[in-house]
């Protein structure tokens, strides 16, 4: 899942740097454009949709790497 997030991460904003505990906000700078992009290409690729108050809780890699297993997606 990792993977996917870097390469997601990489294709909305040309940022490289990306680890588990890479917080979305403080380390990277991302906007509100930036996240809803990354989500919206996460609900796409997997056909689901991502409540906005799901959204706000993910803030590091980690959370979203946590959120998606819950949802039963690992790859």
């Amino acid at each position: 899942m990792l993977d996917i997030i870097r390469e997601i991460v990489f294709e909305v904003t040309g940022k490289t740097n990306v680890n588990m505990d890479t917080d979305f906000l403080g380390d990277l700078a991302l906007n509100s454009f930036d996240i809803m992009s990354i989500v919206g290409i996460f609900e796409e690729r997997y056909d689901i949709t991502i409540p906005n108050r799901d959204i706000r809780q993910l803030n590091k890699v980690r959370d979203v790497v946590a959120y998606m297993e819950r949802r039963g997606i690992t790859q």
